[in-house]
């Protein structure tokens, strides 16, 4: 493709990059990745991606904009209060760059509908705060072959994954189920660091990238952990084995899509 002038200046810092290039760039203009979720996660993951050029980015949750949403979820301010945080990203994200395609689905991901949704994108970024949507994105994608970047925070603390169809485990090889109703607390009870999804956010968005452009080594096989008190990352090897898993195993007893936690 031949970029315009405005372009050329927009992507600039990309283009001189080795690992990226004008053939990066283009295929970050061609690319489409989902994010669910428009909280803390999915607000820095979709400015990024937006500032990055990804020419369709599709936003999909249910809920409307608080105020106390506005300590950490970047997407939306304080005009916003009340309106449906689909159509807040995308007012956001449409002012950041207008290269940007912004599909909306204002909708929670359930079994009923998350196979439609994920249908056509490239990636797939988890930006939800519960463990029932987590492992329903999980069984999801690697039913449909799709990657995706899991990542979750609470308080001073973060991790993220990256999935891809065959090349190392998925969610739940590393975690099996969700655990009891009350065994963790939620972001609501526990808190969370503003900054704290603009640091893993930030990093699934370059998890994307990285699998859009072919640039580097993915989270593929690996949990990297964040703890912000000690200002400490730790990348941890998974098991290679995922034959016994549930989903992605050899004889997988998970068939079918479910949002009952089990």
């Amino acid at each position: 493709m031949t970029f315009t002038n405005e372009q050329t200046e927009r992507y600039s810092r990309h283009t001189v990059l080795r690992e990226i290039g004008a053939e990066g760039q283009e295929k970050l203009l061609d690319s489409r990745v989902l994010i669910i979720g428009a909280g803390g996660l999915g607000s820095s993951a979709a400015m990024y991606l937006t500032a990055a050029g990804v020419g369709t980015i599709g936003i999909a949750d249910a809920d409307e904009v608080e105020l106390s949403n506005l300590q950490r979820q970047i997407l939306h301010s304080t005009d916003d209060l009340g309106k449906a945080k689909v159509e807040s990203a995308r007012e956001t994200m449409n002012r950041l760059n207008p290269d940007v395609t912004v599909n909306t689905y204002r909708t929670c991901a359930a079994a009923g509908n998350i196979m439609d949704l994920i249908a056509g994108y490239d990636f797939i970024i988890d930006g939800t705060d519960n463990f029932t949507a987590k492992f329903l994105i999980n069984d999801a994608c690697v039913m449909a072959e799709k990657p995706f970047s899991h990542a979750g925070i609470l308080g001073f603390e973060g991790q993220l994954m990256t999935y891809v169809p065959g090349e190392g485990p998925c969610y739940r090889c590393v975690f099996g189920a969700p655990p009891p109703e009350g065994a963790v607390p939620t972001g609501r009870q526990a808190g969370v660091v503003g900054a704290m999804p603009g640091v893993i956010g930030s990093l699934q968005a370059m998890e994307a990238i990285k699998y859009i452009t072919g640039a580097g080594e993915l989270l593929t096989g690996y949990l990297l952990t964040y703890n912000a008190l000690k200002m400490e990352f730790r990348k941890i090897k998974l098991p290679a084995d995922t034959s016994g898993c549930a989903v992605c195993g050899d004889s997988p007893t998970i068939t079918e899509l479910t949002d009952c936690e089990r």
